[in-house]
């Protein structure tokens, strides 16, 4: 009997509606491999709900990801709506997505591609055989603390705030994670914070190390959030696993993404401790691109991956997706954020219909 699942489609903005069909042609074609039922269902979120309901997060939204097993969410946000205020903004629905699923955990892969790595800016010595994850606390920190806003002082004057802050409980719960995480992988984890000027840092690095004592096999280090930024560019590959906060998180995936050589490429997973996980790519909407049939839709088809490996535990339909990608570019075929000489032109449809020839095989 087949394996049934509830998946929530989250479009967006941009280039969002291009690359979720993609994963869904996939999803398709493995649902029929592996004997899986996905029963999809579209929502709105970002600026394309702001169009069609005033708010970024409809309520409904928030209610059909929660009755999903699991949300597949492309890209919001574009230039369209940067001069709204910031709770009306695109973004402002995806950090209300993360807190009304209790999304805490943030998984980014940064995994160097053979057939990719003449892509990265760093040469091939450095990054050759990097694969590093980075474990992101995504619902405390400095986005979410308060007093946060801008304030006129007694002499006129305005004045910005926002307040970084983490309790025990919350560093502890995405420090278990981090350890699983490491103890799957290579055993290694990096919890990086700023624990010589931040008392919030100070917390986080007493919890951390506590923490340890739990999982004897795994090798904790720390490292100041600079010199983290600094090494990932200078030796990359000394990392396995990283843990560290909201915005420090948010800089250093990102860096560490790019060590592949392109955005385009990466996929991410936002976990909690039940419910629905959301899977989406690392990029952003491209408006500059939306419509065009330019965008590479392998993040969004490599998060469903990571969808069916996290949320559906489908382990070997996840391997299925992952090798077929690492085929269809070992074809020579390539989107233009990944395009070198000697390589082959397709646009974000081609590019799936060859993925999807390939899984069908």
């Amino acid at each position: 009997m087949a394996q049934q699942y509830r998946i929530t489609l989250l479009p967006g903005d941009g280039i969002g509606p291009e690359i979720i069909a993609v994963s869904v042609d996939v999803l398709k074609v493995v649902g029929k491999k592996f004997d899986i039922d996905f029963e999809f269902q579209e929502a709105l979120i970002g600026g394309a709900a702001i169009d069609a309901t005033g708010e970024p997060l409809p309520a409904a939204t928030l209610d059909t990801c929660r009755n999903s097993d699991a949300v597949l969410l492309a890209a919001i946000g574009g230039y369209k709506w940067d001069t709204l205020p910031s709770h009306l903004r695109p973004e402002a629905g995806l950090l209300g997505l993360r807190a009304g699923l209790g999304l805490f955990a943030n998984l980014r892969p940064a995994k160097i591609l053979p057939q990719l790595i003449d892509a990265s800016s760093l040469k091939p010595e450095v990054v050759e055989g990097v694969d590093i994850m980075v474990v992101r606390e995504l619902t405390g920190g400095i986005y979410f603390g308060k007093p946060k806003g801008i304030f006129e002082t007694e002499t006129g004057e305005k004045r910005g705030v926002n307040t970084m802050a983490y309790t025990e409980s919350e560093i502890d719960r995405i420090g278990k994670v981090a350890f699983e995480t490491a103890r799957k992988r290579r055993g290694k984890l990096c919890s990086v914070d700023k624990a010589n000027v931040l008392e919030v840092s100070q917390l986080w690095r007493d919890r951390i190390t506590k923490l340890a004592a739990e999982y004897p096999d795994v090798e904790l280090t720390h490292m100041y959030v600079d010199n983290a930024a600094m090494q990932l560019l200078r030796a990359p590959k000394q990392f396995d696993t990283i843990v560290t906060g909201n915005l420090f998180g948010d800089i250093l995936s990102d860096a560490a993404a790019m060590l592949t050589g392109s955005i385009g490429m990466l996929p991410s997973a936002s976990l909690g401790a039940s419910g629905a996980g959301v899977f989406e790519p690392v990029h952003g909407s491209a408006p500059d691109i939306a419509g065009q049939d330019k965008a590479n839709p392998l993040a969004q088809v490599l998060s469903a991956a990571m969808m069916l490996r996290y949320s559906l535990n489908q382990p070997a339909a996840a391997d299925f997706i992952e090798q077929g990608v690492l085929q269809v570019l070992e074809s020579g075929v390539r989107t233009g954020d990944i395009i070198s000489p000697g390589m082959k032109l397709l646009g974000c449809q081609a590019m799936g219909k060859a993925l999807i020839q390939m899984l069908e095989q």
